[in-house]
């Protein structure tokens, strides 16, 4: 979710016995002149803790996980951030929608004067009258709020009703961005008017193909290579025929290896990853 993970390692009597996931917001990176990395900072309770880089045997002293950041050499780039922009459409809308629900659901409009003896507003009133509406009735908070007019006041309706503003749609578009950012199919999280897949199944299969497949791929490939030199020969990966969302697909290769009369059971086995 903020496109960086570290791993802290607790090693006793010189093996290592467990592994600690650490809060990204708590780690600062810290860089050398030559712009390699020389330790990290973790603050917690108060104080900062320096760890470094590299053990004294020059292996890694702290596993970083990281998404890809094109401008940062050292951090992830966090997908929160590419949605940024739907984020605030998203809360903003609900703010709004749910003041407007508060206030009677009415419409913004326009104040008229229309005094009995005619003339206008005086310089004083007229600025007096328009900080009333910008401090009382203006932004999402206020949207709605009845206005209390005084003699020669008189209020016309001009704004969309909240059918035509169609604040449903803006956050079904919002968090259709969201989900998209974070590698989700929009039908997982219950969006309507997303006929992209057939039905949940192939929704299912693509999540899991195009965002956690990859991911787990990439996370398990950093362990194995941060673990090896305390586990020689150690390989982590997934078993897919565990997974719920990729049995269907998984049926058809052991239907195919299990007709190949050709191959002997040990084949078929190996075939298959046993």
């Amino acid at each position: 979710m903020s496109g960086n993970a570290y791993v802290e390692p607790l090693t006793i009597g010189g093996s290592l016995r467990e592994l600690h996931l650490l809060r990204p917001d708590r780690v600062n990176v810290v860089e050398g002149r030559d712009g390699w990395v020389t330790g990290y900072d973790y603050r917690a309770g108060g104080g900062t803790r320096r760890l470094a880089a590299e053990n004294e045997d020059g292996r890694p002293a702290l596993l970083h996980l990281k998404l890809f950041h094109p401008l940062d050499d050292h951090s992830g780039f966090s997908p929160l951030v590419a949605a940024g922009a739907a984020l605030d459409l998203s809360n903003a809308a609900a703010g709004w929608n749910k003041a407007l629900l508060d206030n009677s659901a009415r419409p913004s409009g326009a104040l008229v004067y229309q005094p009995k003896d005619g003339g206008n507003l005086s310089s004083d009133q007229y600025q007096r009258l328009k900080e009333e509406l910008e401090a009382g009735y203006s932004g999402a908070v206020n949207a709605g709020r009845p206005l209390l007019l005084e003699g020669g006041l008189d209020w016309k309706a001009m704004g969309l009703s909240p059918k035509d503003m169609d604040f449903i749609e803006a956050r079904n578009g919002a968090a259709r961005d969201i989900a998209l950012a974070l590698g989700v199919p929009p039908m997982l999280v219950g969006i309507p008017g997303d006929n992209t897949y057939a039905n949940y199944q192939e929704a299912y299969r693509a999540f899991y193909r195009l965002t956690v497949l990859p991911l787990i791929a990439r996370t398990a490939a950093s362990f194995s290579g941060w673990l090896s030199e305390s586990y020689a020969g150690l390989r982590l990966e997934p078993d897919l025929d565990r997974i719920a969302g990729l049995s269907a697909e998984r049926e058809t290769p052991w239907a195919r290896v299990g007709a190949a009369g050709f191959l002997s059971d040990e084949e078929k086995r190996e075939a298959v990853g046993y």
